[in-house]
């Protein structure tokens, strides 16, 4: 008989007991199959149940989602969620701030996860936000940078699910496994739509969050700032609120000041910011241009300003906060912030201008009080300069009329700059001269710095014109308001010194004009007066008569306001005068201007000295523009007391002469009239009337009607020696029109005009005229 070795026995009998074990252990469950009526799952029930258990357990989470008030409870009970119900090895959730990733809630992980961020989504793939189940790791992932932070991580298998709402991504959701673990296709819907629920509860709780930030915030406000904190306490307990609110480590706020066109940095900071003292804004650049995290959420920085009445009165400027970047969250809030302390602080700046102004008031009022002393007991205008200058901080410069400065008070940066000053006057005169109620002259300087003008009017009438060299955007009603009393100041002592000159001009005239006279009275009072006046009378001096005419009044409706207007021409006249011709002496008898220079000015020129002289008056630009012709006669000149007598006699014959046109230019000197001196020296005037009357009464009564054009005629036929050729040339008439006139003139006067002897008696008639019947012309 065949024996089995003994280690097969053992062999045996181990496999036979297992064999019964494994039969008892079916038998224990089929046994237990029956009694409960369950049967063993397959791999597709299985599969059922866990979509099942999946659903169910994101359907009562979302409900519960609804219940948190801040976005870090709600994130925290999801992840916490996920991780006691299903174990699985990484969840986390990712939110995105404008371009930025940042991890806000995550459970395992490495712990160097959050130092990987923040994560620019240009360095993500672009379905980083959109993909959800189906993860291909194809070659455009790759390249990306959160991608390659999973494997880092070790992380196996991975999916995320995007939050998102009404097209709104606030980030996504990723679930982990640190080994292959496949994924079941029918739950990705389910965490869609869970993706969805959470993104509704985010926005709930952000809301939530933020009206409960809000609600603290104008708490906060109330109780601790008041209407009447100064600028600093309100500045202080804004940048604690708004740390406080945001996790902001350090804090700032500029005020702007309109005036300057400048942000200006406040007192007291919370940290230790790089900031500029002062920002200047330049032309119409947008606020972004100066604050590049102005409103803009997502960086270490946060601008928000601070607006009253559609004005940007300031600017809230935050940095650093303690956990990532600024969110829109931040941004929403310190607007909030910004729009309830705005009008705080409008209101600190206006009462510390209200003090400021009435401080300016104060020192204006002042310094009114001295220019108005000044006006009353002051005879010259240096001290209402320095005082006005002192009073606004610039330079001031006083003109007359003419530009020509009177008084002067430079600051010390403008001294180099008087070349320039005088340069732009002379260029900008016209217009300098046609506005009334002043003018900026553009960039003086570099910097802003401008000269403006401002014409100084009294009694209707410009007197001068007041520089002040400033910021004209620093200037404001109160600065308006102390130029426009300076100038009434300036009016008062304009008027004043005019008054005082007249006067001086008054008494002269008064004693001046008696020399003029036949027989001269008191002749030691006028000459103690000339003495006085540094008026030496026994020097030898030329006697000039002038006169203002223009061709009718007619056209003038205000004959009163014409004779002011003939004031006015004849002081800018003594004025032109006064200032080319130092030692000239111009007075004024009955409706002429008179004139005495001493001869030896004239260096043995008198023709070409007088020329000059009236060629001068010719060419001012006020004579021009009014239309205004001038007549001077220029007479002898005197040795003695007596002397003056004749040669104001002999100007005012030299005047009648210029004034019939004889010689054309308006000019008549009488020691170079030839024959007109000779009848100068008739005794007995009576004499010149009947020769007038004898050779000319006929055609001079003919002229009244319509004849003047035959006075003229004959007086041109004769004076041009009976040439018809240059009669014609001068009267600019046809030849047949002159024969024709002088057939009439011979009839009315029934003389022989060709005669040599006539022609002599009819010239010398026309020169009595001259002299003595100009008026009848």
């Amino acid at each position: 008989m065949f024996e089995f070795p003994k280690t097969s026995v053992y062999l045996l009998r181990y496999v036979t007991i297992n064999i019964l074990i494994f039969l008892y252990l079916l038998w224990v469950i089929l046994q237990q199959w029956i009694r409960t009526g369950d049967a063993p799952m397959n791999k597709s029930e299985k599969r059922t149940k866990l979509v099942e258990k999946i659903e169910t357990h994101l359907r009562l989470t979302a409900r519960n989602l609804v219940k948190f008030d801040t976005i870090q409870e709600t994130l925290d009970f999801t992840v916490e969620s996920f991780q006691l119900e299903f174990s699985w090895d990484f969840v986390a959730i990712v939110l995105r701030e404008d371009d930025i990733l940042y991890p806000k809630v995550w459970k395992g992980g490495s712990p160097h996860f959050a130092d990987s961020f923040p994560i620019h989504l240009s360095e993500c793939s672009p379905e980083i936000l959109e993909e959800g189940w189906d993860i291909r790791k194809e070659e455009s992932s790759l390249n990306c940078k959160f991608y390659k932070l999973m494997k880092n991580e070790r992380i196996s298998t991975w999916f995320t699910v995007p939050l998102k709402d009404d097209g709104i991504s606030y980030g996504f959701c990723i679930i982990g496994f640190h080994n292959f673990v496949p994924l079941i296709s029918e739950v990705e819907q389910i965490f869609v739509e869970f993706g969805k629920d959470v993104a509704v509860a985010m926005q709930l709780a952000k809301e939530k969050e933020f009206e409960k930030r809000k609600l603290s915030s104008i708490r906060w406000v109330n109780e601790n700032v008041t209407p009447g904190s100064s600028m600093e306490e309100l500045v202080q307990k804004v940048l604690e609120l708004s740390c406080q609110g945001t996790m902001a480590e350090d804090a700032s706020i500029y005020l702007f000041d309109e005036s300057e066109n400048c942000f200006y940095l406040q007192s007291p900071l919370i940290g230790s910011p790089k900031l500029e003292e002062n920002i200047r804004v330049i032309g119409e650049n947008e606020l972004s241009t100066y604050f590049p995290f102005f409103e803009k959420s997502g960086g270490f920085q946060l601008s928000v300003p601070l607006v009253v009445n559609l004005k940007t009165v300031g600017m809230i400027h935050l940095a650093n906060k303690a956990m990532g970047a600024f969110t829109v969250g931040d941004l929403e809030l310190l607007k909030f912030l910004s729009n309830h302390v705005a009008a705080l602080f409008e209101n600190a700046r206006l009462y510390l201008n209200e003090i400021h102004l009435k401080q300016r008031l104060q020192k204006i009022m002042g310094y009114q009080q001295e220019l108005v002393k000044e006006t009353l007991y002051g005879e010259d205008f240096d001290v209402i300069t320095d005082t006005l200058s002192g009073l606004l901080s610039c330079s001031i410069i006083l003109f007359d009329r003419f530009f020509r400065y009177i008084s002067i008070h430079l600051e010390n940066e403008d001294e180099y700059s008087l070349p320039d000053i005088y340069s732009l006057i002379e260029k900008e005169k016209a217009k300098i001269g046609k506005e009334k109620r002043g003018i900026w002259l553009g960039d003086f300087k570099k910097d802003s710095t401008a000269i403006g003008f401002w014409p100084v009017i009294g009694s209707g009438e410009l007197l001068g014109y007041l520089a002040i060299i400033t910021n004209k955007n620093a200037v404001d009603e109160v600065t308006n308001l102390t130029i426009g009393h300076a100038l009434n100041v300036y009016a008062i002592q304009f008027i004043k010194q005019k008054l005082i000159i007249e006067t001086k001009e008054q008494v002269k005239d008064s004693y001046i004009t008696k020399l003029f006279e036949e027989k001269i009275e008191d002749k030691a009072k006028i000459v103690e007066y000339a003495t006085l006046m540094n008026i030496d009378l026994y020097r030898p001096h030329r006697i000039a008569a002038l006169k203002l005419e223009e061709e009718s009044l007619l056209s003038h409706s205000n004959l009163i306001e014409r004779e002011a207007e003939k004031a006015s021409e004849w002081d800018h006249m003594k004025e032109q005068l006064y200032l080319k011709y130092k030692e000239i002496i111009v007075t004024k008898r009955d409706d002429m201007m008179i004139l005495m220079i001493p001869v030896e000015r004239e260096k043995d020129l008198a023709s070409s000295y007088w020329g000059e002289l009236y060629q001068y008056l010719r060419e001012q630009p006020i004579f021009k523009k009014l239309s205004l012709t001038i007549y001077m006669g220029v007479g002898g000149a005197t040795d003695k007391l007596e002397d003056y007598y004749y040669a104001y006699k002999q100007a005012m014959h030299a005047y009648n002469v210029s004034r019939n046109g004889f010689p054309k230019n308006g000019l008549a000197i009488f020691d170079e009239l030839g024959s007109y001196s000779l009848l100068n020296n008739l005794k007995d005037p009576a004499l010149a009337d009947l020769f007038l009357k004898k050779y000319l009464a006929p055609l001079m009564e003919y002229a009244k009607g319509s004849g003047a054009d035959l006075m003229n005629t004959l007086r041109a036929y004769l004076f041009n020696n009976g040439n018809l050729k240059n009669t014609m040339d001068v009267l600019f008439i046809h030849r047949s029109t002159l024969r024709y006139r002088l057939e009439r003139i011979r009839d009315i006067l029934d003389m022989d005009i060709e005669d040599a002897e006539t022609r002599l008696n009819l010239m010398i008639a026309y020169k009595l005229h001259d002299l003595y019947q100009s008026s009848q012309l």
